[in-house]
């Protein structure tokens, strides 16, 4: 696959610029979450909020391919950067929680639409036989954020008033990063390339396993990080202390999903290699899950099991966007990578949703067996399709 002009700006562009405003990102939800809980809002209805980025994302996602094509990649990139940014001085100027309930919608319908533009470039802008290599480390940069974003915010204090100024400062420093990505050649199937809700159903029905994949690392990586500081305060932890679960479950996934990456680069098969990781991971999702309701007696266990969730959750979703960005480019590629993020997502949201109300009902029972259920069944169905390589 040749590169477009400009691959490596490029890169770079979309590494920098995706960095620094995932760092805004990160400190916002768990600060937000915080200021909700001091007003007295219940765990119930501060993860459905933490959800609602993620219902963002899942309506957005579907319609990121059809939004390309008709902005192009650049300008899509642009409106992506802009839009967190406006939602965050709304932050600034109301205390209304229904407001906050639709600025949460949008920025999250804006992180959705940049996610698939960023990793489709990603893959297409990185050179032929390391693309694993690449998209690893642009999974370990977007990993470290789940880390600094929330020492950032620790550091700062989780009530200091000038919090959210950072939370702006970083993510206005991530769109004028984004206005250097370089001009792109129009994609060879920018009329051909089916889009919109069709063209999600035909690649979720060309990837269905890859597409599991991905659910799976939403559900253990960026759902799970959504809620880790409702758990931590239900386990009796300090707000501060809380927040930082966020940054073990980031640490986790930073320090996995390069060594991932370059292992999917060295397979001969590499189809094959990416299963058998894919497995792998899987299975210690699995152990770790099976771990949780052992926390409440042994409180340190938290840390080593949203840590191993991190570095799994994160190699699932580097597994499966590498699968996706070997075998695609153009506008079919961002269609793929769309439905990619759209099962993250939903693995995001399905976590977020329902385990704020789990905490609050059994957290001794319930949420760790909820848990247990959806890794299992993630491993046994890639067990079963695992000599299955095209799909």
């Amino acid at each position: 696959m040749t590169r477009p002009p400009g691959a490596t700006r490029g890169l770079v562009s979309v590494f920098g610029s995706t960095f620094v405003e995932l760092i805004g990102y990160f400190m916002l939800l768990p600060m937000l979450l915080f200021q909700l809980k001091t007003a007295g809002v219940s765990t119930s209805v501060a993860g459905l909020f933490a959800a609602t980025g993620y219902l963002g994302m899942f309506l957005m996602t579907p319609f990121a391919s059809a939004v390309t094509q008709r902005l192009g990649r650049r300008a899509t990139l642009w409106l992506a950067a802009a839009l967190p940014a406006l939602a965050a001085v709304g932050f600034v100027l109301t205390d209304a929680l229904a407001v906050w309930f639709a600025l949460k919608l949008i920025s999250g319908a804006a992180a959705g639409l940049r996610w698939v533009l960023a990793e489709a470039l990603i893959a297409e802008f990185s050179p032929p036989g390391q693309r694993g290599r690449y998209v690893g480390i642009f999974e370990t940069l977007v990993g470290f954020t789940f880390v600094i974003g929330p020492a950032v915010l620790a550091w700062l204090g989780t009530d200091n008033p000038h919090a959210l100024w950072w939370v702006i400062g970083f993510l206005l420093t991530g769109l004028a990063w984004s206005l250097l990505i370089p001009p792109l050649p129009r994609a060879d199937d920018a009329h051909s390339a089916r889009v919109g809700l069709g063209g999600v159903w035909h690649a979720l029905l060309a990837h269905p396993i890859i597409m599991l994949a991905g659910f799976a690392g939403g559900f253990f990586e960026s759902g799970m990080a959504s809620i880790l500081p409702l758990y931590g305060l239900a386990l009796g932890l300090s707000a501060a202390t809380a927040a930082l679960l966020v940054s073990c479950i980031g640490l986790g996934s930073a320090l996995t999903m390069l060594p991932a990456g370059l292992l999917a680069d060295r397979f001969d098969d590499q189809a094959r290699g990416r299963r058998s990781v894919m497995l792998v991971c899987a299975g210690v999702t699995l152990g770790a899950a099976a771990l949780v309701p052992l926390v409440p007696q042994a409180p340190w266990l938290v840390w080593p099991i949203v840590f191993i969730w991190g570095g799994a959750g994160g190699s699932l979703y580097t597994m499966a966007m590498i699968d996706i960005g070997a075998r695609e480019k153009g506008i079919t590629l961002v269609n793929s990578t769309a439905v990619l993020v759209l099962t993250y997502t939903l693995g995001g949201l399905a976590a977020s949703s329902f385990s704020g109300a789990l905490i609050d009902w059994s957290p001794r029972l319930g949420f760790p067996l909820v848990l247990i259920g959806v890794a299992g069944a993630g491993l046994a169905v890639l067990l079963r399709t695992r000599h299955r390589q095209n799909i």
